[in-house]
């Protein structure tokens, strides 16, 4: 049986996973080009070929990941409702979270740094949720800054998804925490007026 073409996108996909697998479960140090490629049962040179080498792979690794969390969150229909569309990206954001583990893992264990500040590309997952922050200021429902508001609503989403991926939360606590936590960093933001008024209370559906 011969080598697997090093151009074939079969070889490519598995070493993007198997690489995503080692990058969120090993120390990067030794997520080495051979020991990706062994595990992908693929050649060294594949890596070379399809990738330029190890950075590239990770490269791949990390974008697969922007672009999968970008995608999910950019689905989330936008209503009359800031805070509910906030809400909803915060499901959204858990939802992909737990769909996709071991590429969360790499998006946010070094690979890939969340910065809120500054340009943020077309692409960036921290743009629909920027979007709706802002959104929610020019309706005066929030007050603050965006930067500030949006490190804050992610801190929450952050700590509650990985707490639950490493099992130190079971589905039905990481469920009630995540809808009340949520809620109770929303209305750190509120205006008075929107403070004021009902609150929600119950988990995020």
């Amino acid at each position: 049986m011969g080598r697997p073409r090093t151009n074939d996108d079969a070889v490519r996909e598995r070493l993007v996973e198997c690489a995503t697998e080692m990058l969120a479960t090993r120390p990067r140090q030794s997520v080495t080009v051979r020991a990706v490629a062994a595990a992908a049962e693929a050649s060294t040179t594949a890596v070379y070929s399809l990738f330029g080498g190890k950075e590239g792979l990770i490269g791949a690794v990390r974008d697969r990941a922007v672009a999968g969390l970008f995608q999910d969150l950019s689905a989330v229909r936008t209503s009359a409702d800031p805070l509910a569309d906030l809400r909803a990206l915060g499901v959204a954001y858990r939802r992909w979270g737990r769909g996709h583990s071991h590429l969360y893992t790499v998006l946010f264990g070094g690979v890939q740094s969340f910065d809120p500040s500054g340009e943020v590309g077309s692409g960036d997952p921290v743009r629909p949720l920027l979007a709706a922050i802002d959104r929610a200021l020019a309706a005066d429902v929030l007050t603050g800054d965006a930067t500030a508001i949006a490190l804050s609503v992610w801190a929450t989403l952050h700590g509650l998804v990985t707490l639950e991926l490493s099992g130190a939360l079971d589905t039905a606590t990481a469920e009630a925490a995540f809808g009340t936590s949520l809620d109770a960093t929303l209305r750190g933001w509120t205006t008075a007026e929107v403070f004021r008024g009902p609150r929600r209370t119950g988990p995020a559906r």
